[in-house]
């Protein structure tokens, strides 16, 4: 009898079966920097509209926590590099059609933008601030004199930021639920809903408030909008694309997607958000948590399941 030996890469413990390549550190990320982008799109918005004392926590108060989630979502991404030391080339170059080299470059301009815009607003929040240097605070004059520039560029750079954690997922195209051009618009309007919701948790004021539950209510319209169309392209596409949505479709993922991000993520809250501009008084904090669940729980199961979706064919 003549013996064979076969060797295969899908023995390889990072293949099938066991898919999670990426584990918790990407999505927690891709939520971190789509509600950043959220926070600061709107941020900018106001300030451009001349709108900045009407709704002083969208423009001054909430953008203070922008930094900290990109910073934490930072290191959520340099816990899952491999070779953690060499973080820094890529900074090394620009290449237009890579993905991580659009997320790195855009990242590196957020980041310090969200603290600069911050700043500026500092000791306008908190009077007795003393920034104690003398060149910190002509610094901080010349930004607040030019506070118009720097929103053009954070909300062109917000759009950016909240589009390429979709695009990111996309580039992919060994993963077929990945590959798809919906992911970057929904996972835009998705940061943009979560910014919006976590605007209108903490905010004190009741327009503004009633503002941003409307402006969130137009937004989880677009996102259900968006999820429907993704999935009928899954259904008129390729046999591997059919399969991939039917992961969600009566497969392994349909209830945790349908529950938590669609029922619990966006129709629950929006029906309390429009119960309470009917009149009717619903805590601002139960919808806006909901929502917020459903933005995290989206990134989770996309990420997860694309990791489970492949070619066999």
């Amino acid at each position: 009898m003549k013996e064979e030996l076969i060797i295969s890469g899908r023995m390889n413990y990072k293949v099938d079966p066991t898919l999670h390549i990426w584990g918790w550190e990407i999505p927690l990320y891709l939520f971190l920097g789509g509600l950043a982008a959220g926070i600061l799109f709107f941020a900018a918005l106001y300030y451009l509209r001349g709108k900045e004392n009407q709704y002083q926590f969208a423009v001054k108060w909430v953008p203070m926590f922008a930094p900290f989630f990109l910073i934490i979502g930072l290191g959520a991404l340099f816990l899952d590099l491999h070779h953690k030391l060499y973080f820094w080339r890529l900074y090394t170059s620009i290449k237009l059609q890579s993905p991580m080299s659009w997320g790195a470059w855009t990242l590196m301009v957020v980041t310090p933008l969200s603290l600069v815009w911050s700043a500026t607003y500092v000791r306008e929040l908190y009077p007795k601030w003393d920034w104690k240097l003398k060149w910190i605070f002509d610094l901080e004059a010349f930004l607040i004199k030019n506070r118009r520039i720097l929103a053009w560029i954070m909300i062109v750079y917000a759009v950016i930021l909240g589009i390429y954690t979709g695009i990111l997922l996309s580039a992919f195209n060994a993963r077929p639920l990945w590959n798809t051009s919906i992911l970057g618009p929904l996972f835009l309007v998705s940061g943009l809903s979560a910014g919006a919701a976590m605007i209108m948790m903490l905010s004190k004021n009741p327009l503004e408030r009633i503002k941003f539950s409307q402006i969130d209510l137009l937004l989880i319209a677009i996102e259900l909008a968006l999820i429907i169309h993704m999935f009928m392209g899954f259904r008129a596409s390729t046999q591997v694309q059919i399969d991939a949505g039917a992961m969600f479709l009566g497969g392994p993922y349909t209830l945790p997607f349908w529950i938590f991000v669609v029922f619990m993520g966006m129709i629950l809250p929006a029906f309390l958000e429009f119960w309470e501009l009917k009149g009717n008084h619903v805590p601002s904090y139960i919808p806006g948590v909901l929502i917020i669940f459903g933005s995290v729980m989206l990134r989770f199961i996309i990420v997860y399941a694309g990791q489970a979706s492949r070619y066999l064919y």
